[in-house]
C-alpha cells in the first residue's frame, strides 16, 4: 500500500530547510533511480478511494426495510402452504418497492472521481538537469515543479521562486481574487488562505512563473484530504426518510402485536391456525401502507420536473422536500450571491466621489458624480480631466483584455485588471484605441516587494503611468491635480479618509498616478518612479452581489429561512456584501473570522454559529463544522457553494446545492441540487416547490392511511367476534397498491397554495405524523372500518354468498374514497367554493378526474371480469347491487367536512 509523509508545516520551513527534509535538490531535481524509488514507495499522484457498493448489494440493500421483512415472512409462509398465488402477489409487491428505491438511488456519487480530475494534469519538472513534460501522476515528493500562466497546479508546492506569479485558489479557498506569491518562511499558524510561500493541487497560475517542491502529492494534498473526509462522511437521510424510518418501526411493532394478538385470540377460540395465520397475514398486509413508497417517490419526482423547468436540477429525490423544510441556508460568497467578476464600483479623485454603475466585465455602465450622498446625472459627454486620466491609468497600465462571447464578457488576464477596463468603457474609453494613440515602450510589472506597475507610453509629452496599493504609490507622490485642474500639493489626510471611506464600504482600493518623462525615453526602471509622481485617485473594486440574489435571500427570510454567509474571502468585504443583500441576525450584521472560530469551545462555537450571519476567513474544514453545529442545533441546513472547498460541507449538509455553470464538477457531484442558471434567486423558486411536494405528500398521507386503519379494524374486529373476515390478503394488496396508487398519485400534481410561502418552516422535530394528522387519520378510519363491516355483513346476510359481501364492501369503500379525495383536494375545494359563489371559476384538474375515473375503470374489472374473480375471490355485481355500493357517497360527504374541520388539509407545517 503506498505511503505518505507525515506532513511538517512547509510553509513554516525556509527553502534549504524543506530542500533537505525531502531529499531533494533545488537546482538540478531528482535522478532517476531516485523518482522510481519514491513512485514504488508514495504510489501516483492521484486520488485513491473505495469503491462504491457493486449494483446487486445496493439492490439487495433495498429489502433492508422492517415492513418488508413482514411481507417477505408472510409470502414464504403462504408458498410453504401451497398458497402460491398469493405469495407470489406478496413477494411482487415486495419487488415493486424494491425496484423503486433502487431507480431512486441508482445514480453513483461521483465526487471522489470528480476530485481526481481536478487534479489530472501534465507538469513540468527538473530531473537529473533537465526540463521534462510529464503526466502528474508519475510526481513524487522532492520534484522540483516549473508554473507558468496557465498551468494548473499539479501537487501541493513549497515555493523556491516566484516572478510575479499569481495563483487563482478559489475553488480551494474561496478568496475572489487570484493570491501573488512569495518565498518568505510564514508563521506555523498562518490559515491555509494565507500561505503565500505555498502553491496548492488543483489551483491554476493565472500571471507570472514559479518554481516550487513537491511536498505532498495524491490524498495527502489538501485536496486529497477533502476527498478523505468526504469518503468518510455517511450521507444524512434527509427529514422526510428520517420520519419514515420513525413511522415504520413504530408500525412494526403494533403489526407484529396485532397479528399475534389476533392469531392467539383465534386459536383460543379454537379456529384452525390455518384460518387464523390467513387472518394474521390480512392483518399485517392491511396495516403495511404498501403503495406509499410508490407515491411518495412519484410526488418527489414530479416535485424534480417542476423544479427543473425553475431551473433547479435534483441529483437525489427525497431532497426536494429537505429543501422545502430548510431553516438555514448557508451560502457560499464567491459565485454565488456574488457575481465572481470584480466591479469598478467607486472612483475617487480631486476631493470628489463618482459612481459607477453596471456589473461584472460588461461595459454597459454609466460614471456620476455623488452630490449629498446620491448618485447625479451621468456624464454625457466630457468627463473632468482628472477621472479621465485616472481612468486612463488604469486602462493603459494593464496587462489584461476583456473578450466578449455573445451577450456574456469575461477578462483574459488579471480580474482586477478587468475592473478598470470596464470602468474605462463605461466613459466610452477604448484600451485599443488608447494604445494606438500612445503605444507602450516599456513597463514594469507588478511585484509583491514593491506592490505597483507601471508603463512608459509614447505621446507629447511621454507618460508614465503607474498604478498600485495606496501606501506604495503615496510615497512616491508629491502633488495631486484639484478639481480645476491646478496642480496642488499632496492632501495625504483627505486620500487617506477617502481610502478609509471606500473600505468600509467593503471595496478594494487602488491607486494611479503619473509622471512626464524624458522626451526620447524608452525605457523605466524603479528608480523612474521613486519621486515625483502625481496623485490621480483611487478606483474602489468589489465582487458585487447579484441584484436577483438580493430578492432571493428577502424571500428565504420572509419564509421563515435564515441565510448566513461562510466564506473564505476577506470579514471587511464578506461584512459589506452581507449589509448589502440584508443578510443579517436581529438588526445587525454579526460577523467571525475563521480565527476567532478556531479559538473557541463547543459551547462558545455553538452560540456563535446560531447568532453570526457572516463567517469568514473559514477553512474547508471549518465550513463542514458549521453546518455540523447547526445540525446538532436541530436546523435542516442547505448549503451552496461552486468551489472544491464546498464539497465536504455540500455533501454533509441535509441538502448540498451547487452552481451548475459557474461550479466546479466536484462541487456538482457533491451536491443534491444543482441550479443550472447559477442564480441564487432560482433557491427561492425550490424551497417554494419543496414545500408543495410536502405538502402534497400530507394530502397522500391523510389519504392512504385511513384505508389501513379501516382494514385493520376490520380484520381484528372479525376475529375477536370470530366472525368471517370482511376482507381477504390479495384483496387488501389490491386496494392497497392498485386502488391507492390510481388515486393517489394525481394528488402529487397539486399546484402549489398561494399562500406557501408566507409560513415558517416546519418544525424539524415535527412528527410524520402530527396530533392533528392522527386524529383525521382516525377519524377516517373509523368510517371506513364501519363501512367495511356493515357492508359486508348486510350483503353476506341478504345475499348469502360471502364472495358477493366482500365485493360489495370493497366496492362501497372506494365509492366512498372517491368523496374523500375530493374533500382534500383543490378540485374539491374549488368546487365548494363555486357552488358557494365564492369563486367564478373551478380549478382545471385533468389529472385527478383522470386518476378517479382510472380507478372507477379498475374497480369495474375487479368484480366483473372472471380473471379477476379468480385470483382475488371476488363476485360480478348486479346493477341493483352497484347501486347500494354508491349510497355511502353522500355519508362520506359529511364525514369529511367533520374530518377537513379536524385537520385543514392545506395548512403547512401547522
Amino acid at each position: 500500500m503506498p505511503v505518505q509523509l507525515s506532513l511538517p508545516l512547509y510553509h513554516q520551513l525556509s527553502q534549504p530547510e524543506v530542500i533537505e527534509y525531502l531529499s531533494s535538490d533545488g537546482s538540478g531535481g531528482l535522478s532517476a533511480e531516485e523518482v522510481a524509488r519514491r513512485y514504488e514507495k508514495y504510489g501516483p499522484n492521484e486520488l485513491r478511494f473505495k469503491p462504491g457498493k457493486p449494483a446487486w448489494l445496493r439492490f439487495l440493500g433495498q429489502f433492508h426495510q422492517p415492513l418488508l421483512y413482514i411481507l417477505l415472512l408472510a409470502g414464504t409462509i403462504k408458498a410453504f402452504l401451497g398458497s402460491w398465488t398469493n405469495a407470489s402477489v406478496i413477494w411482487g409487491v415486495t419487488l415493486i418497492n424494491a425496484i423503486i428505491g433502487y431507480v431512486q438511488e441508482a445514480k453513483a456519487e461521483g465526487a471522489i472521481a470528480s476530485l481526481a480530475k481536478a487534479v489530472t494534469t501534465e507538469a513540468t519538472v527538473l530531473r537529473e538537469g533537465q526540463t521534462l513534460r510529464i503526466p502528474s501522476r508519475d510526481l513524487v515528493p522532492g520534484d522540483i515543479v516549473l508554473l507558468a500562466s496557465g498551468d494548473k497546479v499539479p501537487a501541493d508546492l513549497r515555493l523556491l521562486k516566484v516572478r510575479n506569479l499569481q495563483v487563482d485558489e478559489s475553488a480551494l479557498t474561496g478568496e475572489s481574487l487570484p493570491g501573488s506569491k512569495a518565498i518568505e518562511p510564514l508563521p506555523g499558524d498562518t490559515p491555509l488562505v494565507e500561505r503565500t510561500n505555498m502553491a496548492y493541487a488543483g489551483s491554476f497560475v493565472t500571471f507570472g512563473q514559479g518554481k516550487g517542491i513537491v511536498v505532498s502529492t495524491a490524498n495527502a494534498t489538501e485536496v486529497g484530504q477533502i476527498s478523505q473526509s468526504m469518503e468518510s462522511r455517511v450521507s444524512l437521510s434527509t427529514p422526510l426518510t428520517r420520519k419514515f424510518a420513525q413511522f415504520s418501526r413504530t408500525l412494526l411493532y403494533a403489526i407484529l402485536t396485532l397479528a399475534t394478538l389476533t392469531f392467539a385470540i383465534g386459536l383460543g377460540r379454537g379456529k384452525s391456525w390455518i384460518d387464523m395465520f390467513e387472518a394474521a397475514v390480512a392483518l399485517a398486509v392491511s396495516a403495511i401502507p404498501e403503495g406509499l413508497p410508490a407515491v411518495v417517490t412519484i410526488t418527489l419526482a414530479i416535485g424534480v420536473n417542476r423544479m427543473a423547468r425553475r431551473h433547479a436540477i435534483i441529483r437525489k429525490l427525497p431532497a426536494v422536500e429537505a429543501l422545502g423544510s430548510a431553516t438555514v441556508i448557508c451560502s457560499d460568497k464567491t459565485g454565488t450571491l456574488t457575481e465572481n467578476q470584480m466591479t469598478v464600483q467607486s472612483i475617487y479623485t480631486e476631493g470628489q466621489y463618482y459612481a459607477v454603475s453596471g456589473g461584472g466585465y460588461s461595459p454597459k455602465g454609466e460614471i456620476s458624480l455623488i452630490t449629498d450622498g446620491n448618485p447625479g446625472s451621468p456624464f454625457a459627454d466630457e468627463l473632468p480631466p482628472v477621472l479621465g486620466d485616472c481612468l486612463v491609468a488604469g486602462l493603459l497600465c494593464n496587462d489584461s483584455g476583456l473578450k466578449q462571447t455573445g451577450e456574456d464578457w469575461s477578462v483574459v488576464g488579471d480580474p482586477t485588471e478587468g475592473a478598470l477596463i470596464a470602468a474605462a468603457a463605461k466613459a466610452g474609453l477604448s484600451q485599443l484605441g488608447l494604445l494606438s494613440l500612445t503605444p507602450r515602450l516599456d513597463a514594469i510589472p507588478f511585484e509583491s516587494e514593491y506592490q505597483y506597475m507601471a508603463t512608459l507610453h509614447d505621446g507629447i509629452p511621454r507618460l508614465i503611468y503607474v498604478k498600485g496599493s495606496v501606501e506604495s504609490l503615496m510615497r512616491r507622490c508629491s502633488q495631486m491635480i484639484d478639481r480645476y485642474g491646478q496642480m496642488t500639493a499632496l492632501n495625504a489626510q483627505q486620500i487617506e479618509q477617502a481610502v478609509e471611506t471606500m473600505a468600509e464600504q467593503g471595496l478594494r482600493v487602488l491607486a494611479f498616478a503619473k509622471k512626464a518623462a524624458a522626451t526620447h525615453q524608452h525605457s523605466i526602471d524603479h528608480e523612474d518612479i521613486e519621486t515625483g509622481l502625481v496623485f490621480l485617485g483611487l478606483q474602489g473594486m468589489i465582487d458585487p452581489p447579484r441584484p436577483e440574489a438580493i430578492a432571493a435571500v428577502h424571500a428565504c427570510q420572509s419564509a421563515g429561512i435564515r441565510v448566513k454567509m461562510i466564506t473564505g474571502d476577506h470579514l471587511v468585504t464578506a461584512r459589506a456584501i452581507a449589509e448589502r443583500m440584508g443578510i443579517k441576525t436581529a438588526a445587525q450584521v454579526l460577523a467571525f473570522e475563521g480565527k476567532e472560530l478556531a479559538q473557541m469551545d463547543n459551547h462558545q462555537l455553538a452560540r456563535a454559529v446560531v447568532d453570526g450571519s457572516v463567517f469568514a476567513r473559514v477553512a474547508p474544514t471549518q465550513k463542514l463544522q458549521l453546518v455540523e453545529v447547526l445540525q446538532s442545533q436541530g436546523e435542516i441546513v442547505a448549503m451552496t457553494g461552486d468551489g472544491v472547498n464546498d464539497a465536504p460541507a455540500l455533501k454533509q449538509a441535509d441538502i448540498g446545492i451547487a452552481m451548475g455553470k459557474g461550479g466546479t464538477e466536484v462541487a456538482r457531484e457533491s451536491a443534491d441540487m444543482l441550479l443550472t442558471d447559477d442564480n441564487f434567486a432560482s433557491i427561492k423558486a425550490a424551497v417554494e416547490e419543496g414545500r408543495t411536494v410536502y405538502q402534497n405528500l400530507r394530502k397522500a398521507i391523510s389519504f392512504l392511511l385511513p384505508v389501513n386503519g379501516g382494514e385493520s379494524m376490520t380484520i381484528l374486529i372479525s376475529t375477536l367476534l370470530a366472525r368471517d373476515l370482511p376482507i381477504l390478503s390479495l384483496q387488501v394488496l389490491w386496494l392497497n397498491m392498485i386502488n391507492s396508487v390510481t388515486m393517489t398519485v394525481p394528488l402529487a400534481f397539486e399546484a402549489k397554495s398561494p399562500s406557501i410561502m408566507q409560513s415558517p418552516p416546519r418544525n424539524p422535530n415535527e412528527p410524520l405524523i402530527t396530533k392533528k394528522l392522527l386524529r383525521r387519520i382516525l377519524a377516517v378510519s373509523l368510517f371506513n372500518w364501519i363501512l367495511i363491516f356493515g357492508m359486508f355483513e348486510w350483503a353476506k346476510s341478504t345475499t348469502g354468498d360471502i364472495a358477493v359481501a366482500r365485493t360489495m364492501a370493497i366496492q362501497s369503500l372506494v365509492a366512498a374514497r372517491v368523496i374523500y379525495l375530493l374533500s382534500i383536494s383543490q378540485l374539491g375545494m374549488s368546487l365548494v367554493n363555486y357552488l358557494r359563489r365564492q369563486s367564478t371559476s373551478i380549478t382545471n384538474a385533468p389529472i385527478l378526474i383522470l386518476g378517479i375515473v382510472a380507478a372507477v375503470a379498475l374497480q369495474i374489472l375487479f368484480s366483473q371480469w372472471g380473471v379477476m374473480n379468480s385470483l382475488f375471490a371476488t363476485a360480478t355485481l348486479t346493477g341493483h347491487q352497484w347501486l347500494i355500493c354508491l349510497l355511502p357517497m353522500p355519508l362520506m360527504v359529511f364525514w369529511a367536512i367533520f374530518a377537513n374541520v379536524i385537520d385543514p388539509p392545506h395548512c403547512h407545517g401547522k
